[in-house]
């Protein structure tokens, strides 16, 4: 009979995910500081920040992450570079990346997209697709606590709340983000997440699931390479 894997085991492989976590967080800092180190003044920074903190990285590799992208430790040349494509099933993709060698990086998106049947295509063919906006994820156990935080949410600025299952969603406007994340927090509400996204206008779904099992598998590969920092897509799964 075999055997699973040994904790030791898993604990490498937790440890391995949760260091990859943190390069990109870092890396999202660091470019995040070139807008200015203060995060009172620079909201991207401020931001990244809270990312960071809520996974539990210490103010001192935080600080660190600041000064190299401020450069006040020396100069940085990470750039941002967002690729736009189309997975299986026609799905649309945005890839944004953060690196210091961009041949390198172009080279790992095309090839996974090639692999998994997607293709890269030109800088704007599938972003008019896609809304830059906050979501910040909010328990409500009951509808007591639903018709609260709707209050709350949209007095503060929100467009829209949606809640399902104990949980609720608010959306909000890039420029209204941190003025309702501080007013759901300062209320007291337990707020699970809270990040600034690429949110499709519409989700397209995937009948075949032999597209849907590939269309998961590119999603995950293009995750794993340390270049990329977020991936969005608008397929419903």
């Amino acid at each position: 009979m075999g055997r699973g894997p040994s904790i030791e085991g898993r604990k490498n492989a937790e440890d391995a995910k949760r260091a990859k976590v943190f390069t990109k967080l870092i890396r999202e800092i660091t470019v995040a500081a070139r807008g200015g180190g203060d995060t009172a003044t620079n909201p991207r920074l401020r931001i990244a920040v809270d990312k960071a903190l809520s996974a539990n990285m210490t103010k001192d590799t935080v600080e660190r992450a600041i000064k190299r992208g401020s450069g006040a430790e020396g100069a940085d040349n990470m750039q941002e570079i967002r690729y736009e494509g189309y997975g299986p099933g026609g799905v649309a993709l945005i890839i944004d990346t953060m690196t210091d060698n961009l041949v390198r990086t172009v080279a790992d998106v095309r090839h996974a997209l090639s692999k998994h049947g997607g293709n890269l295509g030109t800088s704007g063919s599938v972003a008019f697709q896609f809304k830059h906006l906050g979501e910040i994820r909010v328990t409500t156990a009951d509808a007591a606590a639903e018709e609260r935080l709707m209050e709350l949410a949209l007095d503060a600025g929100a467009d829209d709340v949606q809640s399902a299952d104990g949980e609720s969603l608010v959306l909000c406007d890039y420029a209204s983000f941190e003025a309702v994340k501080k007013a759901l927090t300062e209320a007291g509400l337990d707020v699970l997440s809270a990040d600034v996204v690429m949110r499709p206008d519409n989700r397209v779904a995937i009948a075949d699931e032999e597209a849907r099992e590939t269309l998961l598998d590119l999603i995950d590969w293009l995750e794993g390479l340390d270049d990329v920092q977020e991936v969005y897509h608008n397929a419903a799964l």
